[in-house]
């Protein structure tokens, strides 16, 4: 999994989180937070302004709504902005010495208090104080992504953004949300549960694809008084274009790379006379590869059943795996419990050409892969119905 982490972003390009007030107060006689200067000489009745925003005295601050200090008729000669442990926010200063805004998502439930010195155009300085608290929320909502850094998928791995809690509100949450991609791949985000969005191609990847993905959810309201309690930053590769179809009427199993056939092997499948045993039919993603794999399934009389080379396709206890004790059946018959059961030879052939996130698709059963057989079940929709499931419209 990949590591979390806050990432300071450029304020302007973050949407509000709450809506805040510009608060401006003028003096000709240079008192509080602002001074008259005079370009010209003291008949010039221009005053110096200075602006806050959010305004001084204001609580409940998103940590990422605009942080800013603004100085009509003069400059900033210093200013700072520093939170309760005395340390400074990190900001940027315009060119002009106008304005100066935060850079840095703030912290929850703290008092931020500016300091510094205006210069007004006559020369006077005036001291720039004023102080605002930020949103304590109650409660924070982590996320965590189901992609690691640096590395390498197949062309049907999804996105998945799972959270430690339901989420209110969806479409604040995937505003914040983006994948970039190098070439360009056409994508869309799904809610698929309250606690679970998924970003998925509207074809297969394209090979050879770097992706970006960045979720900058610190601070952002998720309804009901909930924050973000963590960013997320990953980085990943979409490696060469493997296809594993399988057919249980033909009891084959071929393996398709880059669109060239590699292998056809006999391979027997989940046995049609019962429901709850059939080898589901539809687009399966390569999950994880266990070198050995114990299973389970008290219902059918064994429990830790030790098989080789399992390559594990759904979340209902679907497998490829070597079974020698169905070698006579391969290419004949279905008599697995639902695995798609290959020679030993073959199974480690398989188990070693596989990369997390490669299609497997099943045609022939009689039963159709849905979304009770697991977490990757992304490719049983069409497009239009899976654009259907963003929080946002259009």
């Amino acid at each position: 999994m990949p590591g979390y982490r806050r990432r300071p972003l450029a304020l302007l390009a973050i949407a509000l989180a709450t809506v805040l007030g510009l608060v401006a107060c003028t003096s000709s006689g240079g008192g509080g937070n602002t001074a008259q200067g005079a370009p010209g000489g003291a008949g010039d009745d221009s005053p110096m302004t200075i602006s806050f925003e959010p305004a001084d005295g204001s609580d409940a601050v998103a940590p990422r709504a605009p942080v800013s200090v603004t100085v009509e008729g003069g400059t900033l000669t210093e200013i700072a902005l520093t939170n309760p442990e005395g340390k400074q926010v990190e900001g940027t200063l315009s060119e002009d010495k106008t304005a100066w805004q935060v850079a840095e998502p703030l912290g929850y439930g703290k008092q931020y208090t500016w300091s510094g010195t205006a210069r007004d155009a006559g020369g006077k300085d005036v001291p720039v104080k004023g102080s605002f608290t930020t949103v304590n929320p109650s409660a924070t909502n982590g996320v965590r992504s189901n992609v690691g850094d640096g590395n390498t998928y197949g062309i049907a791995m999804p996105i998945s953004l799972t959270f430690d809690a339901p989420v209110k509100d969806k479409a604040a949450v995937e505003k914040a949300l983006s994948v970039k991609t190098s070439p360009e791949n056409e994508g869309a985000w799904a809610w698929l549960s309250d606690q679970s969005v998924h970003w998925r191609p509207k074809e297969y990847w394209q090979p050879n694809t770097e992706v970006e993905v960045n979720a900058d959810l610190y601070g952002v309201h998720f309804g009901d008084g909930v924050y973000g309690d963590n960013d997320l930053a990953v980085t990943f590769s979409i490696g060469r274009a493997q296809i594993a179809k399988g057919n249980t009427q033909t009891h084959r199993f071929e393996i398709y790379r880059d669109g060239e056939k590699v292998a056809d092997y006999p391979a027997s499948y989940g046995r049609e006379s019962d429901p709850n045993l059939v080898t589901r039919s539809g687009v399966h993603v390569v999950m994880s590869k266990h070198a050995k794999y114990f299973m389970n399934n008290p219902g059918y009389g064994y429990e830790d059943f030790e098989v080789a080379w399992a390559v594990r396709i759904s979340n209902n206890g679907e497998f490829t795996h070597a079974a020698p004790w169905s070698v006579g059946d391969q290419g004949r018959a279905n008599v697995s419990h639902g695995c798609i059961n290959l020679s030993d030879a073959n199974a480690k052939e398989f188990y070693d050409s596989a990369l997390p996130g490669d299609p497997v698709e099943i045609t022939g059963s009689s039963e159709q892969l849905s979304e009770r057989d697991g977490l990757y079940h992304d490719w049983i929709y069409s497009w239009e119905e899976w654009q259907s499931f963003s929080a946002l419209d259009g």
